[in-house]
């Protein structure tokens, strides 16, 4: 007589009109009080009992609901359609690039559950022959946060993602900075177009360019208080970026920078072109740099323009350059010409010197001139 298996451990059984052995678990029960259970068949009785045990580690470890075939791919497309909500649309568009490119088609097809450690190292690995550092961790981060979302919602026991570290990658672009003369020069060739007061702005106030692309009139002050105690100076308050919901990168990126007499007469110069070109509506829109139609400028097409007018700027490659790279060449500017590096980093928005080291390592003068100074004139020869 066979044995009664004990209850809770499911049941085996043979179906002969599916020529298969059937192995059933009861999981809970529904609203209306049925039996709710998980089955699997299989050929051969031994496979049969090992998908029942599987069944039941899955019911003990409160994975009832989990289909036996939910794949990597599924978790990621889920992520990317649920779990990304107040993101700005580009980072969207950013992380469902990635995940199609880099993720589906390697370990797409792989069972959620069957997903392990070799697998996600293997997959960096043989990507980091191609890819960036950066790009790595983009990639391992969206894998990891669609796996920890499908672990919340109860469709795998643990997120083998995040006990895999990241390789270095392929050495990225590094970032430069323009010399006197060239950044002279760049200025010099944008004289008379549509980016003179972009660069000028870019190039004398550090600003991000997600934080010009969001600058409006009204955090914008070209006259000042000359005769308040102490005197006001122009200023612009970067106070909004293009990123979502409009917050500055981090809580020290808002801060409000007197204005270079330079910036002050091609903003003047850009007030005459708009109120010229429309009327009494110039200041509807509010934004300092928009589009023909009013919205804010796309960072494609300011990179375009900005490489339009590089290429007409003697000894520049216009292939070689992008706007962050203005942000860079003022703090080298700054740097070279002595000021601490306290106040570079005020001025960029950097919540600690430390970041500013750490972002603009090669823009920074390497050499600490000043305690030589004080000595050479302390003790003179």
């Amino acid at each position: 007589m066979t044995k009664r298996r004990s209850k809770g451990d499911g049941g085996l059984h043979w179906d002969a009109r599916r020529q298969r052995w059937i192995a059933t678990l009861t999981v809970g029960y529904t609203p209306a009080g049925s039996a709710s259970s998980r089955q699997a068949a299989e050929r051969l009785k031994t496979e049969a009992k090992n998908k029942l045990k599987e069944i039941v580690r899955d019911y003990e470890d409160g994975l009832t609901t989990v289909p036996g075939d939910y794949t990597v791919e599924q978790a990621v497309m889920d992520w990317l359609t649920y779990g990304l909500s107040g993101r700005a649309q580009s980072t969207v568009d950013l992380y469902a690039t990635e995940c199609q490119k880099h993720i589906i088609p390697a370990l797409g097809k792989r069972k959620l559950r069957e997903l392990r450690t070799e697998d996600v190292d293997k997959w960096l690995a043989a990507r980091a022959k191609t890819l960036s550092t950066r790009t790595l961790q983009i990639i391992r981060s969206c894998l990891s946060r669609a796996v920890k979302r499908a672990m919340a919602r109860d469709r795998v026991k643990r997120n083998v993602v995040e006990l895999c570290g990241v390789t270095a990658g392929k050495e990225g672009r590094q970032s430069k900075a323009m010399t006197y003369a060239q950044a002279d020069a760049v200025l010099r060739a944008a004289e008379g177009t549509g980016m003179h007061a972009y660069i000028v702005l870019s190039l004398l106030t550090g600003a991000r360019t997600e934080e010009l692309r969001a600058l409006i009139w009204d955090h914008v002050d070209l006259t000042g208080l000359p005769n308040a105690d102490p005197p006001v100076p122009p200023y612009m308050a970067v106070w909004r970026s293009v990123r979502a919901g409009g917050d500055t990168k981090t809580r020290k990126s808002r801060r409000t920078l007197a204005l270079p007499k330079r910036c002050v007469d091609v903003l003047r110069g850009l007030q005459g072109i708009q109120r010229k070109a429309q009327g009494d509506s110039w200041k509807t829109s509010g934004l300092v740099f928009a589009s023909t139609a009013g919205t804010e400028l796309d960072a494609a097409n300011v990179r375009r323009a900005l490489r339009n007018v590089i290429k007409d700027a003697d000894g520049l490659n216009p292939k070689e350059w992008t706007p962050r790279e203005l942000r860079h060449s003022f703090v080298s500017l700054l740097s070279d010409n002595g000021l601490p590096l306290e106040e570079i980093s005020r001025l960029v928005g950097h919540s600690s010197t430390a970041t500013t080291e750490a972002v603009y390592r090669k823009q920074i003068r390497p050499v600490v001139q000043s305690g030589a100074v004080a000595m050479d004139h302390i003790f003179r020869l």
